[in-house]
């Protein structure tokens, strides 16, 4: 009775998972896909289905879901959210492909590039990377930043011929740190409903505090690159001899600015559209069909559109070479979905072995100071299970009656800003979104341990100190 306890404590299948996933990979050289599928199937099999259940329930499922879930076979339960995984980042990833190897093939990448470098000069450009994830992260998921600006990083690499990793961390800073402090961003817009913060002052504070975590992050990058310089790989999506072509071309042979811009600026401007209009009546037909248009989805996929376009014009490629090209950009997107999605699954296994719902208990009578309890919470939940959202949703679920009945000396901005901190720390192998840093940027498993986790846990803790300080100073109460 002792033992079967102790296998189907969460924090025994959480350990067991670790060791199975990060072993697997680093230490047996696994796959990826497959470690993680088998760090799923572990987990499942450990998890018992009432847990299962009661932790649908606190979701929200309906008793009968949530019935219906727990009864399911393992191997449903694992097809089921690598499904969901796939669902929401496949098409995405796609079309990311697409874009990036039609903006490197066509030279609209080495455009964009080039004028930037006029823009801002070499040695500001990786600021200019990091300024510009950051603000095009706030209306625009994450993973969409990266499959945005990740072919401009390999571009830019080829032109100066160094700091591959430091415009890879760049846009990784601050594209996630929009993500779990500043609105729409789900973790963040949640949140805000949660502990009853105007959305307004949301955003305003979430902008401030990700412009110092970045700055902590940028820092980072530049020793990082110092000490760890990472060449630019060859990969089938974006060949170093396609690269180098590119950059040898004369400005008369490359696209205009303009057509260059399009693929990446027809997505961001359709999703920030649909963002600003969210809140107005769908009755309007222009927004019907702004709405229909600015789903991420239907978004990127037509900046792939723009993208083959840009291909066609520059080339003048024939429809059996356009085939071929298209198929070559969906082959590297393949391997890319399939660990990005069984790394999903692995973390939804994590979900459903109760360990949000353990750490909330043991921490919910701990008498500590409020903020730094928040940040704990919300990066222990993060670390566990993979998902800034849910750490950032599970977190606030728990302190939002201390925000809001809980006569606290400071405004219940400061405790939303300390778990969206917190949500930073650790990035690993459970977190689709490792995944998709890794393959789209080639940097190996290893590499982005040393690099990006780290990373993330000081801008995480520096956005803390921010908070804790202004707090003291800037209580926003009467």
């Amino acid at each position: 009775m002792i033992a079967t306890s102790f296998i189907s404590d969460p924090f025994s299948i959480l350990l067991a998972g670790i060791v199975i996933v990060v072993g697997g990979i680093i230490g047996l050289k696994l796959h990826p896909f497959l470690a993680l599928l088998l760090g799923a199937l572990v987990v499942a099999i450990m998890t018992p289905g009432s847990v299962i259940e009661h932790d649908a329930l606190a979701k929200g499922a309906t008793p009968a879901a949530a019935h219906q879930l727990a009864t399911r076979s393992i191997g449903e339960r694992i097809a089921l959210e690598f499904g969901n995984t796939c669902g929401k980042l496949g098409i995405l990833i796609a079309m990311a492909a697409i874009i990036g190897k039609c903006m490197l093939e066509s030279g609209g990448a080495e455009r964009i590039v080039r004028s930037l470098l006029k823009l801002t000069g070499i040695d500001k450009a990786p600021l200019a990377f990091l300024a510009g994830s950051f603000f095009i992260g706030i209306p625009v998921f994450f993973d969409t930043v990266l499959f945005l600006m990740i072919p401009l990083a390999k571009a830019m690499t080829m032109r100066i011929g160094k700091n591959y990793l430091l415009f890879v961390l760049a846009i990784m800073a601050g594209a996630s740190m929009a993500n779990s402090l500043v609105p729409p961003a789900p973790g963040p817009l949640f949140l805000t409903g949660e502990m009853q913060i105007p959305i307004g002052m949301m955003m305003m504070g979430g902008f401030l505090l990700g412009l110092l975590t970045i700055l902590a992050g940028y820092l980072f990058a530049l020793y990082a690159n110092r000490k760890w310089p990472i060449p630019l790989r060859d990969s089938l999506d974006a060949r170093l001899e396609d690269i180098r072509s590119a950059s040898i071309k004369t400005d008369a042979q490359l696209p205009p600015l303009w057509l260059s811009l399009l693929p990446v600026m027809i997505p961001l401007v359709l999703i920030c559209a649909n963002t600003a209009l969210a809140s107005f009546s769908s009755a309007h037909a222009v927004t019907r069909l702004i709405a229909f248009l600015g789903d991420k989805y239907i978004a990127l996929a037509a900046g792939g559109a723009a993208a083959l376009i840009l291909l066609v014009r520059q080339k003048k490629t024939d429809r059996e070479g356009m085939t071929t090209f298209v198929q070559t950009a969906l082959m590297s997107a393949g391997a890319i979905i399939l660990i990005t999605a069984a790394g999903g699954t692995f973390g939804g296994m994590l979900q459903q072995s109760g360990i949000s719902a353990r750490i909330a208990g043991m921490t919910k009578d701990y008498q500590m100071t409020l903020l730094p309890l928040a940040f704990l919470i919300a990066a222990v939940v993060r670390t566990a299970q993979g998902s800034a959202t849910v750490a950032v949703i599970t977190a606030s679920g728990m302190l939002s009656g201390m925000a809001t009945h809980g006569h606290l000396a400071y405004h219940p901005l400061y405790l939303g800003l300390a778990v969206g901190c917190g949500a930073k720390l650790v990035p690993w192998m459970n977190d689709a979104g490792f995944w998709v840093v890794c393959k789209i940027s080639n940097l190996t498993e290893r590499e982005a341990l040393k690099t990006i986790s780290p990373m993330q846990t000081i801008m995480g803790i520096t956005g803390l100190i921010g908070v804790l300080i202004a707090a003291r100073i800037l209580p926003l109460v009467g």
